[in-house]
């Protein structure tokens, strides 16, 4: 009987480390974990220490020599690198390593490209991986007879590999056009949560930080939650009423991480840019991973990349359930900290609470008392504020509440 099942590709992670002390070795660790989520099998890691990544063929002559004689005893199918590789390194490192070769940047396009299910996923992915590969036609050319397979081969197929550039620039233009046509929709569905002046809620961080369980545990949702790398890639909206009464709009965004390829950004920039006109920033942190400042500093970046700024942040650390020992939950760029556990639904009450505050924080206190023939301008707190309490006197409505510094000069 022959067995038809798909053989797992057996590969070798390495990383070049420019300087002492640098995250090198926790970049490869989390490369490791891309690679397997990818579907390959991760057999050895090897660092190369150089004052700088060799422009031509990524690693030193000396490692390369090394790299090919573990291929060979391991019998290792490829070799993935921790950073994204020029044209020219990865057509000279497949010529001096003959095995296929792949790059961090590669790994992440293909988990996007079996994680996307909505069409604007589908979209955005295939875009960036024909941006990618439009520059690397030359060199994957060679590679494509032994392409039997395996990473690198999900979304837009072989077969577009194998035609020229004007035919996949062709595609390119036309995915762009079908993406700005989602983009005009999404804004649509934007401007109307605007005139409703529902509050919108962005929740963003490193990818399984546990942004999608927070989103199930505190709206009822049954989005996909899963332990592992980029479980979700489609923007989730839910709504959520608040202790206040007030309701909120909780949008969950696409995972961030170290190295995030600039045609990611670019193609799913519509999708991020949710966090860009919402009212707060719930930034989630894995509060067990080690790696948790640098994370953190990965978020910033990526934010800051997005021209996302001047918007109040929340930072949960997650994950309480799995943190031994005291921790101090630190982050300076916050408006206020919370330590969480969206699985067991420790601080999920007091979360909302601080929700319900900073959104009050940013409106504008009213208490006073209208005669009847100003009635329209309760219904004014009543639709774009927060009504606390009315009271219906012999002279007029005694009113507290809270309004949006933009609506209350109609009051």
């Amino acid at each position: 009987m022959i067995d038809l099942q798909e053989q797992k590709e057996r590969v070798i992670c390495v990383g070049v480390s420019t300087m002492d002390m640098d995250d090198t070795q926790a970049s490869l660790d989390e490369l490791e974990e891309l690679a397997e989520t990818a579907g390959a099998v991760v057999l050895e890691k090897i660092i190369q220490n150089r004052e700088q990544i060799h422009p031509g063929t990524y690693l030193g002559k000396g490692k390369i020599e090394e790299v090919r004689e573990r291929i060979h005893a391991l019998g290792a199918t490829g070799v993935v690198c921790d950073d994204e590789l020029s044209p020219a390194q990865m057509k000279n490192l497949e010529m001096l390593l003959d095995t296929k070769v792949m790059d961090r940047t590669l790994v992440i396009l293909d988990i996007f490209a079996g994680r996307a299910s909505t069409r604007e996923g589908k979209i955005q992915v295939e875009l960036a991986q024909l941006r990618y590969r439009a520059a690397r036609l030359v060199g994957l050319r060679e590679s494509l007879s032994r392409l039997g397979g395996g990473i690198g081969t999900r979304g837009p197929g072989e077969t577009k590999l194998e035609t020229d550039r004007r035919v996949i620039h062709d595609r390119i233009s036309s995915l762009k056009k079908e993406l700005e046509e989602v983009k005009r929709h999404r804004e649509t569905t934007r401007k109307s949560r605007e005139r409703s002046r529902i509050p919108v809620i962005a929740i963003v961080g490193y990818t399984n930080a546990g942004k999608s369980t927070l989103l199930n545990a505190l709206t009822g949702a049954s989005i996909l939650a899963e332990d592992k790398l980029f479980a979700t890639l489609d923007p989730t909206t839910r709504n959520l009423v608040l202790p206040t009464g007030e309701e909120v709009l909780l949008t969950d965004t696409v995972g961030f991480i170290r190295k995030l390829p600039h045609h990611l950004i670019e193609a799913f920039r519509s999708t991020l840019e949710e966090a860009k006109y919402a009212d707060v920033i719930l930034h989630v942190v894995d509060a067990s991973n080690p790696q948790m400042d640098i994370q953190m500093q990965v978020v910033y970046d990526t934010l800051k990349d997005l021209e996302i700024k001047d918007k109040p942040i929340l930072t949960v650390f997650n994950k309480q359930d799995r943190v031994e020992g005291a921790l101090r939950l630190v982050d300076y760029r916050a408006d206020d900290t919370l330590g969480i556990s969206a699985r067991t639904g420790q601080g999920l009450e007091e979360l909302q609470i601080m929700l319900g505050n900073i959104l009050r924080n940013q409106k504008i206190y009213v208490e006073r008392l209208y005669p009847y023939t100003e009635a329209g301008k309760v219904q004014i707190l009543r639709r774009y504020g927060q009504l606390m309490s009315e009271e219906y006197r012999d002279d007029g409505i005694y009113v507290v509440g809270y309004i949006p510094a933009e609506y209350f000069g109609k009051l």
